[in-house]
């Protein structure tokens, strides 16, 4: 089935569970959808309320409330990517257990360090991804890096074949230097724009500089190559200086991630969205909407001497990976910089986790760092753990994590801070997980227009199966478990197969999914039209083998 017409018929099945007075927003690949309006209904089923984005009003150190947790869609479409088990969203009962992973460090990191003169001038070296990015570029099958390079605030740019090891090309910007870029900045972030029909603007670089009279702005640029960028095409007011943005391709939207403060949250985080990159640095009070601050049940310093001071948030990158948004808190946990550099330290941040399904409510589980420090002497992530623009890499089995890090001064060399790289399993964010005696998990009732289901599961010493039932919970023949193929494989893309038939005659009514595990982990699910499995989800910054922002290849690219 073509790409366009499946996502068609997913919007008339859509159509047809919400009512005709609903509106189906689907994002189609190299075609965004029109700005999901307030009040819409998303690829999701969630429906938006009607004052978009929400005005809260205040932040405090509670967690934030997530309404379509705990008043969910009475059917969920699940046409757009796999769906992933970060939360209960689409889980109706279950005897299995949940557990969250987090990443771990490539063993020979960092991968880019500052042994470059250019990147060594000043009293710390940097070669030093604030944010700013690392994508796959299908154009041409290179991963590509920018950073911070040196103290005087640089940006650079590295090339690799594979995403481990790094080449910094010597460019004609600044001849004989990897530099593309002298300006004075602090955060910057890079974004591959797969949708921007101008071949000059497919890479977008927003950069907090200097403001004329104090302070810091967001200027906008734009490359063909990610080499060449233009002067800045438009500039926004005052912002704080952690400022980032992101691409929210669910509902066609840049999203800024304004850097803030409120009483008693020093660092937090205010909320901007707009169709238009550059129009949407258009504006005056970056504090209309407050959006997230970090809360007291992010983790404190372990040191005694600094286990006091309460957490604040320092920066929240986001990336869309498959059906969800997944975003990255760097939380900080003291002390501040005057302290540091008194005792010779880093500041403490780490990032961790957390995942939304409308674009602004935070789900956040696990307080455990995902990408954290090692204060011990010589690591290169003693501290100051800063999280890249792009959020993720999609290569083969395992997604790439890029972060930044600070080490500390030692015997004949300055603090420096480098960029390393750790990896999790493709959707390892969270697994539902048995033991030998067989657990089940039913899903809510879902929507699809696929017609074969399938998994990522890890059980080569164990059973998956998978039946099928009506929404009266009664089983539909002939999807029992009993003509339910077994798995038994540690595959990250694997398909549930019953006897003698797919789920086409299942399209466009709504069901539940029983998977019944033993011995095994089962990561996600989802129902594709294509026999490769291709997922129709969004994939981060890309990777080998993936030629746009959406999975349309699914096992041809493995």
């Amino acid at each position: 089935m073509r790409r366009r017409s499946f996502l068609a018929r997913s919007a008339a099945g859509a159509a047809a569970v919400l009512g005709s007075g609903a509106a189906r927003i689907v994002p189609v690949l190299g075609q965004p959808a029109q700005q999901t309006p307030a009040g819409a209904t998303l690829y999701n089923g969630i429906q938006l309320p009607q004052q978009w984005p929400p005005k809260l009003a205040g932040l405090d150190r509670e967690p934030m409330p997530v309404p379509y947790l705990t008043a969910p869609p009475r059917v969920i479409p699940i046409d757009v990517g796999r769906q992933l088990f970060v939360d209960d969203f689409l889980i109706e009962a279950t005897t299995l257990r949940r557990t969250y992973h987090q990443a771990k460090y490539y063993a020979d990191n960092p991968v880019v360090r500052p042994d470059k003169p250019w990147e060594q001038d000043g009293e710390e070296a940097r070669a030093m991804a604030f944010s700013d990015g690392v994508w796959y570029d299908p154009a041409d099958g290179l991963f590509k890096m920018w950073y911070m390079s040196g103290q005087k605030a640089a940006t650079a740019y590295a090339a690799s074949r594979d995403g481990i090891h790094w080449q910094r090309p010597s460019l004609d910007v600044e001849p004989g230097t990897n530099v593309v870029l002298r300006q004075k900045r602090d955060s910057s972030t890079v974004w591959l724009d797969h949708h921007d029909a101008d071949a000059a603007r497919r890479l977008k670089m927003f950069m907090v500089v200097p403001k004329p009279g104090g302070g810091w702005m967001i200027a906008l640029r734009c490359s063909p190559d990610g080499i060449h960028w233009s002067e800045p095409l438009a500039t926004s007011g005052s912002v704080g200086d952690r400022t980032t943005v992101f691409y929210n391709p669910f509902r066609s939207v840049w999203v800024y991630s304004l850097r803030t403060s409120f009483p008693g949250l020093p660092r937090s985080r205010a909320y901007q969205e707009h169709r238009d990159a550059a129009a949407g640095l258009n504006f005056s009070n970056h504090r209309q909407y407050p959006w997230i601050t970090s809360d007291r049940l992010d983790p404190a310093n372990p040191d005694p001497e600094f286990s006091s001071i309460p957490t604040q948030l320092y920066n929240l990158d986001a990336t869309a990976y498959e059906s969800l948004l997944v975003g990255l808190f760097s939380v900080w946990q003291g002390p501040e910089n005057g302290v540091c550099k008194q005792r010779g330290i880093q500041k403490r941040n780490e990032v961790l986790l957390g995942f939304s399904r409308d674009g602004f409510h935070w789900h956040r589980p696990d307080r455990r760092p995902f990408a954290g420090v090692n204060p011990t002497a010589g690591a290169w992530n003693w501290g100051n753990v800063q999280s890249v623009g792009g959020g993720c890499l999609v290569a083969g089995d395992r997604l790439y994590f890029y972060v930044s890090g600070r080490a500390i001064a030692e015997a004949g060399r300055g603090p420096w801070t480098s960029t390393g790289l750790a990896f999790l399993r493709r959707d390892g964010f969270a697994s539902m997980d048995a033991d030998q005696q067989e657990g089940t998990l039913t899903t809510r009732p879902l929507r699809f227009n696929g017609r074969r289901l399938f998994v990522n599961v890890d059980a080569p010493r164990g059973e998956l199966r998978a039946e099928v039932l009506d929404p009266s919970g009664q089983v539909i023949d002939p999807f029992r478990r009993e003509r339910c193929q077994p798995v038994s494989v540690d595959k990250t893309l694997v398909e549930v197969r019953f006897s003698g038939t797919d789920l086409a005659d299942l399209r466009g009514r709504p069901v539940r999914f029983r998977f019944a595990l033993r011995n095994g982990s089962l990561y996600s699910f989802w129902v594709s039209p294509d026999e490769s499995g291709a997922s129709h989800g969004y994939v981060a910054a890309g990777g080998p083998g993936l030629t746009g922002p959406i999975d349309s290849e699914g096992s041809k690219r493995l």
